[in-house]
């Protein structure tokens, strides 16, 4: 399967290893793509797993609607389902780094029968991160998002080749950081990314759905180099899970575990899946 579609929207999708393997869905973040499992995916495979690595809404050319709204958390939750719908696939290993993780931690939430377990990587569960916003560093380390709501400058400030492009993409493999930079470039390619941080205004208003406990055993893994989420957070998401839970912190790693760590990270997210086989 290459692509998979949802309300007129066609998103292209890497489906990958024995396809009678149980299968693993992997969520990418800003500003990356379905490449950032690259050097994951290949560990997954050796041991039998099928994987599922969707280019999320605003990453694929033909599933990329100019409005704001259209990337509430609902919406890219049910683009998660409507891909285990199109794969056949009634329950999945999911895990999501970065804005994937936030989108995990809703599907976990939403639809626990569909999801065997959960693993977020780098992303705080939404509840964590919002009590701890204006008591801890978090507020400061989110400071980005704040300029990402403003249209027109912000396309200036982080396009690919801006005063701000090389802070976005600090701390990535140079072969990594020049791909994301050439996927940036395309037409609306990063005014959709920017959207998903458009929208959390409306989202903290009203909710499109609320992310609640999860009740999937759940593997939270996070770098303490991560310049973008604090400790406070990642200590905090421990009371929203239900679940078997555990959280594995990776000394001197930062921000972009799949590129950075891939090694350390399947081998964490295979022990897991293992321990909730036992």
């Amino acid at each position: 399967m290459r692509t998979f579609a949802r309300g007129g929207l066609v998103f292209d999708v890497r489906d990958e290893g024995p396809q009678d393997g149980v299968p693993v869905v992997l969520l990418h973040g800003f500003p990356q793509d379905s490449t950032a499992w690259d050097a994951v995916v290949p560990q997954l495979h050796e041991v039998g797993f099928r994987t599922l690595a969707p280019n999320q809404r605003g990453y694929s050319p033909r599933a990329r609607p100019s409005s704001v709204a259209s990337y509430r958390t609902r919406e890219t939750a049910e683009d998660v389902i409507a891909l285990l719908d199109a794969a056949k696939v009634e329950k999945a290993h999911v895990v999501g780094h970065n804005w994937g993780g936030a989108v995990a931690w809703a599907v976990a939430s939403e639809w626990p029968d569909r999801v065997l377990t959960l693993t977020s990587v780098s992303t705080p569960h939404p509840a964590a991160m919002r009590s701890v916003m204006l008591s801890s560093t978090q507020a400061f380390k989110s400071w980005y998002m704040g300029l990402f709501q403003i249209p027109r400058v912000s396309e200036f400030l982080f396009s690919p080749g801006g005063p701000a492009w090389q802070a976005v993409t600090s701390g990535l493999p140079t072969h990594q950081a020049h791909h994301y930079s050439q996927r940036m470039e395309s037409p609306g390619a990063l005014s959709a990314a920017l959207n998903w941080y458009r929208v959390l205004p409306r989202e903290m208003l009203i909710p499109s759905m609320k992310v609640g406990e999860i009740l999937a055993p759940t593997l939270f893994v996070w770098g303490d180099q991560d310049p973008s989420f604090g400790r406070a957070a990642t200590q905090k998401t421990a009371e929203f899970v239900t679940g078997k839970y555990l959280f594995t912190i990776l000394p001197g790693v930062g921000h972009w575990v799949p590129e950075t760590a891939p090694e350390l990270l399947a081998q964490a997210v295979l022990a897991h899946i293992q321990r909730t086989e036992i």
